[in-house]
């Protein structure tokens, strides 16, 4: 059974950067698996973050696009996700996906105040 552990969260100023890390365990095939960031925001709905293929595809939603970067080391087992430019309205937990079982991550805080 696929584990995802995030870490990197916490809290930083508006314009500030943050890297949010999600381990995999409990596999030996993260390498093929497509993996996802996803954020809820208090009231509102989980959103699609960015995504990223086993052959490191990445697609991303409008309000991130040139501000975040997701990527993966498959030596580690791990997905990242480098937010840079960082914006009150991006404060949320985050979450990591395995989207091919579904599988989630108990997601990290990222707070931005102003």
């Amino acid at each position: 059974q696929v584990q995802l552990v995030e870490s990197g969260g916490g809290l930083v100023q508006a314009g500030g950067s943050l890297r949010l890390s999600c381990v995999a365990s409990g596999t030996i095939f993260f390498r093929l698996k497509p993996m996802g960031w996803y954020r809820q925001a208090p009231g509102k709905q989980r959103e699609l973050v960015a995504t990223i293929t086993s052959g490191s595809t990445t697609n991303y939603t409008d309000s991130v696009k040139g501000r975040f970067t997701i990527s993966r080391d498959n030596a580690k087992n791990t997905v990242y996700l480098q937010m840079n430019s960082l914006q009150p309205e991006d404060t949320a937990v985050y979450y990591c996906r395995d989207i091919q079982f579904n599988v989630w991550g108990q997601g990290t805080q990222v707070t931005v105040s102003l």
